[in-house]
This record gives structure tokens, C-alpha cells and sequence, in this order.
């Protein structure tokens, strides 16, 4: 074993620890996926608010049947009953784990000659932190259900959860905000009504979008405030019109794409059952890369260029120079996550360079972009069938994990950003930096460099699943490994990086258009 090896060994250990820590960590952590379906059963209230007279001179009174159901507050009471329960048993897990780690780790007694001081260990108190957040979510969570059930005439399960939610004892600032927002619910809709004076400004500051319309409802309706009670319903109207319209984008488009990716995989699966090598699937198929380099090359620009330098040198030397993702503004936050992705892709790209150089010109095949492969219908074929597949294996993924499992964190900011500059360059980074890098990277040099050891299928799927892992989010692990494979597969056939780096962008694109339209249409 040469010097190199044994330096390219001890970093590989050195990596497979600290991912393996990465991904464990992630176990503890909350899927975004629930925020999704909530912000989504948000829009759904908001265009249920749409009056039938604002329907009569416009086509969108069978979209509101079509998309809402004859019940949109017993469905959106569902989702959020649904999303509780699912966090409930989250939670039940997080404390199990914190309980086993208490009686594992507990400490002796202090007596008073030698007092024990108490150690909480980094995974405990990142359990603890965790369970904290869960338990604050809980309480958003009966907040916004208990003015659900005021909908459904079961208010007095609704005073019951806000008086327990007002006499909950308060550790932080929004406990202390959820708490006096249940007090000033519970006083609206008790019998007879009792009206805090502070009562419109704690609504305005601590609901949002129908929940927040609801109480002001109730508040005007009390203080028989016709003025501001028709400046509020008319308001409702036009942001309920806005919203359907964006309901029906994030329903109907992931549909439509859906069933035209069915057909397309029916009809692929039917020519390559009738045609045997002839038809499209068979293109390219079994037909391995030429690859001049050995597995130390391409361990060296995995575990160097990508793990190392991108996800440990980088970020340490960063945290160094006292620079903090969480310190920044809105603009600057986006600017730092470009920049800090092109630092890395140009250090990933810069070990490849240096790695693969002296073999020089490349065999035929290498890194191709162009030609007469039809790269742009692969892309968008790949597109269409990866939706249904991605769809389906989502739902499996929601169950396995239950919301916990981590996820990507700049999803989240997405979601929750404003400011269109700061989108504009998030979208930037996921739309466009992300797969030219990664295509570059997971299918343009590693899936044809693993053909050297493996049948094209198996190059395919372990290129895949080092795809997900690298994300760095254990329940995105199966989510990924697929769209890996059908990004590895269009690849293969193709012979082309564009095909799959348009497919990524596709993906990534849409992904950050319907966080935009949720995020942007649950607050008026």
C-alpha cells in the first residue's frame, strides 16, 4: 500500500464517521414534508372562503368543487388531526430515546463529600432541544385545530383545548404568545363572550390566513363592527380567488405530468416486451465506459473533492472565520448559500481535474455533451416518468418515517422567504448550480467510472444511493436513490450529461415553484 492509499484510507474512515454522525443526527430531526401538507390544507381554507356570488361571472366554480370536496373544513380538520398525530407519536419516540439515553448514561448520586456534577451529553441535549421544538408545534398545532372545530360546531372541545393551552406554563416567548392567543380565542367563543382588551392585536400578531380571518370574524362580529367586518370579507374574497388559482397549479399540474408519466411507462414497458433490444430502453443497454483509472482515482475525488473538502474542510473553515449561515439577513443568507455552493462545486470539479489529467485524452464517451442523442426528450421523458415513481415512493417514504428523519434545510427557508431577490438566487443554486455539479459529479464521473467493477444496472443503483447519502438526510435516503437511478438510467441511455442535468433542473425547479406558491399564498 502506497503513502496515498493510506492517506486516501484514513480520510475515507474519516468521512464515513462523520457522514454516518450527519445521517443519525438527521434521524432525530423533522421532515419538512408535514409543514407541506399543512401549508397546502391552508390554501385549501383560504378558497373556501369564496362566496358563490364571486363564482357566478368566472370559470372557477368547478375548479372550487373540483379541488376543495363538498367538505373543505372537515378535510382540512382531518389533515391537521392527522399531522397532530403523527407528531404525538414523533414525540413518543424523541422521549423514549432521551429516556434511554438518561438511564444509560445517568450519573452517580452526589453525596456530600463528593458531589457529582451532571453531564448532558451532545446527543442528549440535541434530543432535548428537539422534543422542545416537537412540543412548541404541538401547541401551534391545537391552536389552529381547536378554530377548526368552532367550524364544525364542536366548540366546547375547542374551549377545552385552549384553556389548557392558556394554562400550560410558559418557558419562552411563543409559549407565552400560543398561551395568550388561546386565552383571547377561548374568552370569543365562550358563553356568554368575553373580549380581552388586547384581543385584535394578539390575533394580528400570532395567527395567520384563515385562522387569523376567523377570529376577526368572531372579534367584529362581537364588537358589531360592520365597517371592518366587510373590509375583512372582501379582502377574504380576493385572496380566496388568488388562492384557488394556486391550488389548482400545485394540484393539477404534479397530476397531469403524473398520468402522462404512467402512460409513458406503460408504453416504454409494452415496446421493450414486444421490440427486445430494438426498443428505447435498450439503448445503450450493458454498454460499459472505457475507464483508464483505478478505484483509488475515484475513491480519491468521492472522499477528497466531494465529502472532505466540500462538507468538512470547507464548512470548518468557514466557522472559522466566524461566518454563520443562521447571522444573516434574508439576501445576504441566499448570496452565502451561492457562494458557499460554488466554493464547493469549484473545489469538487478542481480535484476531478486534477485527479483524471494524466490519463488524457479520455476515451471516447467521457463526460459527452451534444451530439445526436435527442438529449432534451430523454430529459423531459425522465421528468415525466420519474413523477409518478417519485410520487408513489414519497407516500411509502411518509409512512416509514412518520415526520422524522430530517430534511433539506434550505427547503424550509424557501418556504418561509419573501424576499423575491433571495428566492431568485435560492432558485439559482437548486435550479442551476445543483445539477450541473452533481451530474457532473454522480453520473458524468462516478457512474461510469463504477462500470469498470460492476454491470451498468449495479454502477447505476450504488452511484445512486452515494447520490442520496450525500444529502445528508436519512429520510431522504430511498426518495433520492430513486430519482438517482432514473437520472443514472436516462444517463446510461443517453450517453449525454445534458439529458440528465435538464431532468435535475426539471425536478429541482418545480420543487422550488410549489414551495414558493405555498409559502406566498398562506398569509394575506
Amino acid at each position: 500500500m502506497t503513502l496515498k492509499q493510506l492517506i486516501l484510507g484514513v480520510l475515507t474512515i474519516i468521512v464515513v464517521v462523520l457522514v454516518g454522525q450527519s445521517l443519525i443526527t438527521s434521524w432525530n430531526e423533522p421532515q419538512i414534508t408535514s409543514r407541506l401538507q399543512l401549508y397546502q390544507t391552508d390554501l385549501l381554507l383560504q378558497s373556501a372562503e369564496l362566496q358563490d356570488e364571486t363564482l357566478e361571472d368566472t370559470d372557477l366554480a368547478p375548479a372550487r368543487t373540483a379541488l376543495l370536496g363538498e367538505n373543505p373544513i372537515g378535510t382540512a380538520l382531518e389533515q391537521y388531526q392527522s399531522v397532530r398525530q403523527s407528531g404525538q407519536a414523533a414525540l413518543g419516540k424523541f422521549q423514549e430515546k432521551l429516556d434511554q439515553l438518561q438511564a444509560e448514561g445517568a450519573p452517580p448520586q452526589p453525596t456530600a463529600i463528593s458531589p457529582t456534577p451532571t453531564v448532558v451529553s451532545p446527543q442528549r441535549q440535541q434530543l432535548q432541544t428537539v422534543i422542545q421544538e416537537q412540543q412548541q408545534q404541538l401547541r401551534q398545532l391545537d391552536l389552529r385545530i381547536a378554530v377548526l372545530q368552532t367550524q364544525t360546531n364542536d366548540v366546547s372541545t375547542a374551549l377545552t383545548t385552549w384553556n389548557e393551552l392558556a394554562e400550560t406554563p410558559a418557558s419562552n416567548a411563543e409559549q407565552e404568545a400560543i398561551a395568550n392567543t388561546a386565552q383571547v380565542l377561548a374568552g370569543l367563543w365562550r358563553n356568554p363572550p368575553r373580549i380581552l382588551p388586547d384581543a385584535e392585536p394578539k390575533i394580528q400578531r400570532n395567527l395567520e390566513g384563515w385562522f387569523r380571518n376567523q377570529a376577526l370574524t368572531r372579534l367584529y362580529e362581537l364588537q358589531q363592527r360592520p365597517e371592518a367586518l366587510a373590509t375583512l370579507q372582501s379582502s377574504q374574497q380576493a385572496i380566496a380567488q388568488q388562492t384557488l388559482v394556486k391550488l389548482a397549479l400545485i394540484g393539477t399540474v404534479p397530476l397531469l405530468g403524473s398520468m402522462v408519466g404512467v402512460g409513458l411507462l406503460l408504453f416504454l414497458g409494452v415496446q421493450r416486451l414486444t421490440k427486445g433490444k430494438d426498443s428505447v430502453l435498450a439503448t445503450n443497454e450493458g454498454v460499459r465506459w472505457e475507464t483508464p483509472w483505478t478505484w483509488d482515482t475515484t475513491l480519491q475525488v468521492l472522499i477528497v473533492g466531494f465529502f472532505f473538502v466540500g462538507q468538512i474542510l470547507l464548512p470548518l473553515l468557514l466557522s472559522n472565520l466566524g461566518i454563520s449561515f443562521s447571522a444573516f439577513g434574508s439576501r445576504a443568507r441566499a448570496a452565502y448559500a451561492l457562494t458557499y455552493y460554488l466554493l464547493m462545486a469549484g473545489s469538487g470539479l478542481l480535484v476531478l481535474y486534477l485527479s483524471i489529467r494524466r490519463f488524457r485524452p479520455l476515451p471516447e464517451g467521457w463526460f459527452r455533451f451534444g451530439g445526436q442523442s435527442r438529449w432534451f426528450l430523454w430529459g423531459v421523458g425522465g421528468y415525466l416518468t420519474a413523477l409518478p415513481l417519485m410520487i408513489g415512493v414519497s407516500l411509502l417514504n411518509q409512512q416509514l418515517w412518520q415526520g422524522q428523519g430530517g430534511s433539506n434545510p434550505l427547503l424550509q427557508i424557501v418556504l418561509e422567504e419573501g424576499d423575491r431577490l433571495a428566492l431568485a438566487l435560492f432558485f439559482f443554486t437548486a435550479a442551476v448550480a445543483a445539477p450541473v455539479f452533481e451530474e457532473l459529479l454522480f453520473r458524468g464521473f462516478l457512474l461510469p467510472s463504477l462500470t469498470r467493477y460492476m454491470p451498468v444496472w449495479g454502477a447505476i443503483a450504488t452511484s445512486s444511493l452515494i447520490f442520496a447519502i450525500a444529502h445528508l438526510s436519512v429520510s431522504e435516503v430511498i426518495p433520492l436513490t430513486v430519482l438517482g437511478s432514473v437520472l443514472g438510467f436516462i444517463y446510461t441511455r443517453s450517453r449525454n450529461l445534458l439529458a440528465p442535468m435538464l431532468l435535475h433542473s426539471f425536478w429541482n425547479s418545480a420543487t422550488m415553484a410549489g414551495l414558493f406558491i405555498l409559502g406566498s399564498g398562506t398569509t394575506p
